[in-house]
């Protein structure tokens, strides 16, 4: 799945490499690898709350708040 970094002004992509890090609340950071120019970059963490679809729109609660149900 591909999001977007939330202060990166480019059109930079993360490509997250392990959903199940992404689909967990506990989880504060997901694996991944930005595709920018031509170079594939390395992989590196990617903290959640700076990370959103590439459409603009937040990730779900459910995603990124363990207390959603509250």
């Amino acid at each position: 799945m591909f999001l977007k970094i939330r202060h990166d002004d480019d059109s930079s992509l993360v490509e997250v490499l392990d959903l199940k890090q992404l689909f967990d609340p506990f989880a504060t950071s997901v694996h991944g690898q930005v595709h920018a120019g031509e170079e594939m970059q390395d992989p590196g963490p990617y903290s959640k709350a700076e990370l959103h679809f590439p459409s603009g729109e937040p990730l779900p609660r459910c995603w990124v708040d363990p207390h959603y149900k509250d």
